[in-house]
């Protein structure tokens, strides 16, 4: 009777196979870190396809923004070097336009005005700036914004798109106190 049990055990087990739970666990392993490369390739090559794209068209049209607007190439400074009034907007959290993933940003713009009497003219026409500021901030998508050159073409756009909308313009230059993509 133990004779026949310890043949039934060398049946069970031979020699040189490896136990089915130990195949499984291996082969989960592999699957996991395959999956977690594929993730991680996806992830970190995914963000540099666009900038690309996106400082090209922002080197394209970098110059034409700034001639419009009227801007200095001292960032808003006066002819004298002083600083103008700063009128703040309220913050924006907006959508951004990422065709395949969902970005915020959420951002705080101080407006540097030529003169004081702007700062009227502004107030009054509050309503259309955060419209058109809005419209301005949620057609970018994550990617051209993360760049430098992206949130400067931005500063730009907001100045030249701000001035649109005053009579005789007055806003010379924007300045992002936060600047949060998610």
């Amino acid at each position: 009777m133990a004779d026949e049990k310890e043949e039934d055990k060398k049946v069970v087990a031979p020699a040189g196979v490896l136990p089915i739970k130990l195949v499984v666990v291996i082969v989960v392993g592999v699957l996991l870190l395959g999956i977690g490369g594929a993730i991680a390739f996806m992830s970190l090559t995914k963000g540099h396809d666009k900038p690309e794209s996106g400082d090209v068209a922002a080197d394209s049209s970098h110059d034409a923004p700034k001639e419009a607007a009227g801007h200095s190439e001292k960032g808003g400074a006066s002819a004298n070097g002083a600083p103008g009034p700063i009128f703040d907007l309220d913050p924006f959290v907006v959508n951004l336009a990422d065709p395949d993933d969902v970005h915020y940003l959420k951002v705080n713009v101080k407006l540097e005005l030529d003169r004081p009497e702007t700062v009227e003219t502004l107030t009054a026409r509050m309503p259309q700036v955060r419209d058109a500021v809005l419209i301005l901030l949620s057609s970018k998508d994550s990617a051209s914004i993360r760049t430098a050159q992206g949130k400067l073409q931005l500063r730009e756009d907001l100045i030249l798109k701000t001035n649109s909308l005053l009579p005789k313009g007055g806003v010379r230059g924007a300045y992002f106190t936060e600047f949060i993509v998610q």
